[in-house]
């Protein structure tokens, strides 16, 4: 075992403010970490195309994705976790009954069902990606998918909870959910990622502040939620930093001693 240090940062309200800006503090804080020997790495619910910029920006090449589907270390895919086709299939089938659209996400692309829908330009534009969903209904056909998105209002999800046991539904817009694998999640592919770098739990690092964060911060010992975080999420992280538009990453990280 290293005694360097691996420190995962969440994307969205964590790494990028409000405005989906990278702070200046939050920039030169990763550069020291980097520079001191730790590892720096995200865990996000977004796939690898949606946040390609920020890794280069950044000089981050290990990531867990997807919300822990998709795990990628020193830029080598390590781990992949797709969803179960026929279960997808079926869930597609009741969704377009009740008028919720999908959206489909791999590696690369993000594809919808529908050509167009109010909760998909709303919830996907909050993220400011710069793109949209492309339109195909069969995209989830003959392909692995590590992710698909239920557009709905809030409390809705639970009709599928109820039926579709192969996932996961954790909700992160007004409109959107995300549907993960039963019991994938961002502590499973942190996990994976100290395995391969031979790092011991007393040196993992965590910082989130979503609802997808609570497994990661619950789970590592070392965990930071942000001050602009659920309520939820701050309930099981060990510290509570500022918010990320108060220099929120790098207060946290003096507060356990990395700066």
């Amino acid at each position: 075992m290293t005694d360097s240090k691996l420190i995962f940062f969440d994307i969205d309200g964590t790494l990028l403010d409000d405005n989906k800006d990278l702070p200046q503090s939050t920039y030169d804080s990763i550069q020291k970490l980097k520079e001191q020997g730790h590892t720096v790495a995200i865990a996000t619910g977004r796939g690898p195309f949606m946040f390609q910029s920020l890794r280069k920006e950044l000089g981050i090449s290990t990531f867990v994705s997807f919300n822990g589907q998709y795990v990628v270390v020193n830029d080598e895919v390590v781990h992949e976790n797709a969803l179960n086709f026929a279960s997808l299939e079926r869930l597609t089938e009741t969704a377009l009954q009740n008028n919720h659209p999908l959206v489909f996400m791999d590696p690369s692309n993000m594809v919808a069902n529908v050509p167009e829908h109010p909760f998909i330009t709303e919830s996907i534009g909050s993220m400011k990606l710069g793109i949209s969903p492309s339109h195909d209904p069969e995209y989830y056909k003959g392909r692995k998918l590590y992710q698909a998105l239920l557009f709905c209002e809030e409390g809705e999800e639970a009709i599928y909870e109820e039926t579709y046991k192969d996932f996961d539904f954790v909700r992160w817009h007004q409109y959107s959910t995300d549907i993960l694998p039963t019991g994938g999640s961002k502590a499973t592919g942190i996990q994976i990622v100290a395995n391969k770098l031979g790092i011991s739990a007393d040196n993992i690092y965590a910082f989130g502040d979503g609802l997808n964060d609570i497994e990661m911060l619950s789970t590592v010992k070392n965990s930071v939620a942000m001050g602009n975080g659920k309520d939820e999420v701050k309930a099981v992280a060990k510290h509570v930093t500022k918010s990320v538009n108060e220099n929120g990453i790098k207060h946290g990280l003096e507060q356990v001693g990395l700066l």
